[in-house]
């Protein structure tokens, strides 16, 4: 298996928010972005490029856009470091949102995508104050600088991300949109792309990925979804005035595990033996060792997961270009001690995590299968 580490220069989810703000301002862009005088940013939760192509089928106008080279979304390949990707332009070494969970300064895990402290959701503490968004993520936004140039932005999501700290951290600068259902999302696109200036809308939806999650990428309620989405496309393309375009890109594509096949970190003694903190998520776990256990810790995942996946130290994965090519200090201590991504199974948490031990479908590995997402183009 071929593992896909760097970000394809040019090509990456980094790329996508810049280079639609340039063709707003009228430039011709290497992702293929068409001058124009609106474009809107659809992203779809979990639709990875193997996924679509495997299932074009179900998605024959989505299949339609389908050409060129696929995208690389970064690593981790989970929701809340990708979305702050395609929102800074940046990788995470340099924007800080590292995993799905990972440790924050006062050495708790972190649950960005709740901005609080990771655990079960009744003992979960909000940390909007004691650790801002705009301090845990510094960069300008790509909605700040678009907004610094006179360009409207606008945000079509759902109304319940209004000021949550990911929102805060990834697309600070826009004007909020919220939405209930596909009707208030394809509507919410099409204003923004029939507005008299220049324009840039980014939305998002998501039950593509919670019906992975849920049943598995390529089940059938998956492909129901799939269709639903196509047909959302579809319409958003439908009523698009001229001079706009489209974008549909995802935050990373998914693969199904079996839940006999998996590893245990809360029932192998192996596995905790030195640890301090595990974060991350199944198929990409950052591990956290006591003082002075790191060698030993190092070597016990090495040995367990074998050749089920790659295990590397925090100074490895960094130098091997996994989170950009710039990681400053106060970034590098969010980063576990030990990194692991899998091969074909996974790690699951039984006691600290038994709702995500239970999904079917996961992502966050470096497998072509999470990391290659589309960027498909219709244009009015």
């Amino acid at each position: 298996m071929t593992w896909i580490v760097a970000p394809n220069p040019g090509r990456s989810l980094a790329d996508v928010l810049p280079a639609a703000l340039a063709a707003v301002g009228g430039a011709d862009t290497t992702l293929g972005f068409p001058p124009c005088r609106a474009i809107a940013v659809l992203l779809v939760d979990g639709l990875g490029w193997t996924l679509l192509d495997e299932h074009a089928s179900e998605a024959p106008f989505l299949a339609s856009l389908l050409e060129g080279r696929p995208l690389t979304a970064g690593f981790p390949t989970t929701t809340a470091t990708s979305l702050t990707t395609l929102g800074t332009g940046t990788c995470a070494g340099a924007h800080g949102i590292v995993g799905y969970t990972f440790a924050e300064p006062s050495g708790t895990l972190f649950r960005p995508l709740s901005w609080s402290t990771s655990g079960p959701p009744h003992e979960r503490q909000s940390l909007l104050d004691s650790w801002p968004p705009e301090t845990a993520q510094p960069e300008q936004t790509v909605m700040e600088r678009a907004a610094g140039k006179g360009v409207d932005v606008r945000l079509v999501v759902p109304r319940e991300f209004r000021d949550t700290g990911l929102t805060r951290a990834a697309f600070r600068g826009a004007h909020f949109h919220g939405v209930n259902a596909f009707g208030d999302l394809a509507s919410g696109v099409v204003d923004a792309l029939t507005g008299s200036g220049p324009t840039l809308c980014y939305a998002y939806h998501g039950d593509l990925d919670l019906l992975g999650h849920v049943h598995g990428p390529g089940s059938m309620p998956w492909r129901f979804q799939l269709r639903q989405i196509d047909r959302l496309v579809e319409m958003i393309a439908d009523r698009m005035p001229p001079s706009s375009a489209l974008v549909v890109v995802a935050d990373h594509g998914m693969v199904k595990l079996d839940p006999a096949a998996v590893l245990d970190a809360d029932t192998d003694p192996v596995l905790q033996a030195g640890v301090r903190l595990i974060g991350g998520e199944v198929r990409s776990r950052q591990v956290y060792s006591e003082d002075g256990a790191h060698d030993d810790v190092l070597a016990a995942w090495s040995a367990t997961v074998g050749d089920g996946g790659l295990v590397l130290s925090r100074e490895q994965a960094i130098d091997e270009g996994w989170f950009g090519s710039a990681v400053p200090g106060d970034v590098r201590k969010r980063i576990g001690d030990v990194l692991v991504v899998m091969r074909d199974s996974g790690i699951v948490r039984s006691v600290a995590e038994p709702m995500e031990s239970s999904l079917r479908g996961h992502h966050g590995s470096l497998t072509a299968a999470e990391q290659l997402v589309p960027a498909l183009v219709a244009t009015g």
